[in-house]
Formats: structure tokens, sequence, C-alpha cells
């Protein structure tokens, strides 16, 4: 089965290891030569995730052929490799995490995120047994997470709003899918994972409930479109058809989001049933929506979260331009 989730987040070292490939390029240029109607071919990496789906309806329902702009889909099977292809100029755009273009924008990847692609709300939880019943009763309770992963976001974000650091916890480092199973066994007291996990633990266990999810942090665990400066200064114009064929798939979403599933359903390898939690549990941002976030919440609240929480997970080892990251004009155009 394919994976249903975004892997692990890169890992301050692999991060390093793409500014060493930035320093010992000369140049790099992304496939963006002239297209139909105009625009530039657009390499755009990816992995099977749900949140980056949209794109799969876009194609579906002709929305990017419409809108004159040809988007090579490039499956890449880790975060690793999506950034290396990224800062070599194989892609010239991609779906990454936000706290991971941050990540990129650190090591000297020339980027900007041009659109939100989707928050998650309840799709990342920590769970916990009838004797944790919110976070500030976390002190001195074994913790299973994922480290580098979206999991250890969320965590170091449930701290914070307890006022409690990693010290005042055990952590147990585990994969996320194991972290549940753990929990059920009574192995640790609390696990932090993500859907569909945390459906199935719920289903296996009914005194397990959500005691802190993402959408007690609006924008933290959150994915976003970007794309090259190259991209951006030679063909503005097809920047803006891949956001405008964005919004227009959300919108075809949310007019018949039961057809919408299964295509993207159908891509990433799984049954749509399978994933209705994990569906439910995703924002989608259309382009208004977009438009309202960037000029609100993403910019004020969403960014400097993200910076801040990934800081203290140690995924970024110095402060972020965040007005150095994000170009705005293409959803409010």
């Amino acid at each position: 089965m394919n994976t249903t989730r975004r892997p692990p987040r890169l890992a301050v070292a692999a991060i390093a290891a793409v500014a060493l490939l930035l320093a010992g390029c000369s140049g790099t240029s992304s496939s963006s030569a002239g297209g139909e109607g105009g625009n530039a071919t657009v390499s755009l990496g990816t992995q099977p995730w749900i949140g980056y789906g949209q794109w799969y309806v876009a194609q579906d329902q002709g929305i990017l052929e419409k809108n004159g702009v040809n988007v090579d889909m490039v499956q890449l099977n880790t975060d690793a490799d999506k950034i290396s292809a990224f800062a070599s100029g194989q892609i010239n755009a991609a779906n990454v995490a936000t706290h991971t273009a941050m990540m990129m924008k650190e090591a000297g990847v020339d980027l900007k995120i041009v659109l939100i692609e989707d928050y998650s709300e309840t799709a990342d939880a920590m769970i916990a047994g009838p004797d944790v019943t919110s976070v500030s009763q976390l002190k001195g309770k074994k913790v299973a997470y994922e480290q580098g992963s979206t999991s250890d976001l969320l965590l170091h974000a449930a701290l914070d709003s307890a006022k409690l650091t990693m010290d005042d916890i055990q952590p147990v480092p585990m994969a996320a899918s194991d972290a549940a199973a753990a929990l059920i066994s009574k192995q640790v007291d609390v696990a932090i994972t993500y859907e569909p996990y945390i459906t199935t633990a719920l289903e296996q266990d009914s005194a397990l409930k959500p005691i802190f999810t993402g959408s007690d942090a609006p924008g933290l665990i959150s994915d976003a479109l970007v794309v090259s400066g190259k991209l951006l200064s030679d063909s503005p114009q097809t920047v803006q058809a891949l956001v405008d064929s964005w919004g227009e798939a959300v919108t075809y979403y949310n007019s018949d989001t039961e057809a919408a599933r299964g295509v993207i359903a159908k891509q990433v390898g799984e049954d749509a049933s399978a994933l209705s939690s994990a569906f439910d549990g995703v924002r989608f941002f259309d382009k208004a929506q977009n438009a309202t976030a960037f000029t609100g919440e993403y910019v004020s609240d969403a960014l400097p979260v993200a910076e801040r929480v990934a800081t203290e997970a140690g995924l970024l080892t110095k402060p972020v331009d965040i007005a150095a990251l994000y170009d705005s004009q293409f959803v409010t155009n």
C-alpha cells in the first residue's frame, strides 16, 4: 500500500547536504522552456499524500489543460529526494510542508511559497487514555512520537501550550505507524500520530481520545506550493495558471467531494472509503481562502508559530525571514 501521509521531515543534517549541493553549483536551471499558450513547463515534485491531491483533480477535470499549463508530476519517494531535485534545478515546483519550505530557505534554496494547499486539522493528533485528559497532565508521562516528523512539531506545540518542555516528559521515539499500537498495549501513556492510524486506534480502544490536534495550532502542520525563483521571474503567468488551477480544483472538490476523493484516492493507491477520516481531517484552501489567509492568519500566526516550533524541534537553526518566504500576489490577483 502506498503511503497516505507525508513521510518524516528532513533532519538538519539533510538540509546541510542540500546547502553543500548549492555551494557546489555554479547555477541551476529548472525545466521552464515555453510550453503551450506561452506558459512554461512545470516539473512538480510530489508524493502520494492526499493533501497534494487537488493537482490530480486538476488533471482529471482538464483544469490544467484549460488554463494552458503543462504540469509534469514527478513522484519522489522522500523529502530528501524532493528537496535535492528542487535545489539542483531538476524540478521547478514542489509540494512541501510549510516548515520544510523554511528549512529549504534557510539552506539557501531560491524559492517562494505562492499557495497554501492544506491545513491538517484533526488528521494529526495526540491521543491518550483515561488517565491523561489534557496536555497539562503530560509531566512525567511516556510519549510516543516520530522524531523529525509532523508528530514532532505537534508534540512541541502541545508542550508549549501547557508551558512544558521535553525535559518534563519521557520521550519514546518510534514510527508514527507504531505509536498508537504502543498506546493501546499500554507501553506508553500518550501517542502522537496521524490518520489513518488515529481512527484505527480509536476504533480499537474506545477509552482513547484526542487531547491535542492540528486544529489547536492552526497552520502549524500545513502544506504549500513552492516555486523556484527562476520560474517566478521567467514566467509569472505560469505561476498564476498553477495557482488558478489549484483554486478551481478545490472548488470542484467542494461541489462533488465524493468524485474528487475517488480521483485522489486512486492516485495515492488506496480506496476512498479507507481514507475518509484522513480527508475529513484536512482543510483544503481555495483561492479566496488563500487570499484571506495570506493577508491574515497564515502570515501573522501560522508562519511565526511554525518557525518557533520547528526551531524548538531542532529542524531550524536560525531565524527565517518570513517576509522573503512567500509571494501572495498570485492568490490576490
